[in-house]
């Protein structure tokens, strides 16, 4: 390559604007909301701001993955303003002693509603509630990116779970943007 080639190249390297992605933002002021633990009554707030339900994040303190989806995935700000327009999200300790009533009225500890309640047994879960406080959809584990956490919030809000599981969702969406 001649050296005058090499600047013509540099030089029009220069012309291009950046790609600026969004600098990541602490999903515990991001992405979670703050509650004083009491599911029913945030239940009754979601309903009010025409959220399409609730999302609970039940995490321990030291789950790798927990904390790989808080610094990848929860810290993203398209994924934060995409889960907080549809759903009020919050943490749960699953060994935690706090105190906190359930969607039904029950007061129970957040380690009782985990693993009595929703049987949650491994960290990271995913459980999204309906506005009448049923959960619809569990997912267990990490997920693989930005892409597949979007794709499970869309997979709720459009309420494909009603047909199809997750899986055979997220096929179906890969299939249709390789065509």
């Amino acid at each position: 390559m001649s050296i005058r080639r090499f600047y013509l190249i540099f030089a029009a390297l220069l012309t291009v604007p950046l790609v600026h992605a969004a600098a990541p933002r602490d999903p515990s002021t991001h992405f979670f909301s703050q509650t004083l633990g009491d599911f029913q009554d945030e239940l009754a707030t979601a309903k009010a701001q025409g959220k399409d339900g609730v999302l609970l994040f039940f995490e321990q303190s030291d789950c790798p993955f927990c904390h790989h989806m808080k610094q990848t995935v929860l810290n993203q700000p398209q994924v934060q303003a995409y889960f907080t327009k549809h759903f009020l999200c919050f943490p749960v300790d699953i060994e935690g002693d706090v105190q906190i009533t359930n969607f039904q009225g029950k007061n129970m500890s957040e380690k009782d509603f985990a693993f009595k309640q929703n049987r949650v047994r491994a960290t990271p879960v995913f459980m999204f509630y309906n506005l009448q406080g049923k959960p619809v959809v569990r997912y267990t584990g990490e997920t693989s990116g930005v892409h597949e956490f979007m794709l499970l919030g869309k997979y709720v809000v459009d309420g494909v779970y009603r047909k199809m599981p997750f899986i055979r969702y997220k096929r179906e969406q890969r299939d249709t943007t390789l065509q």
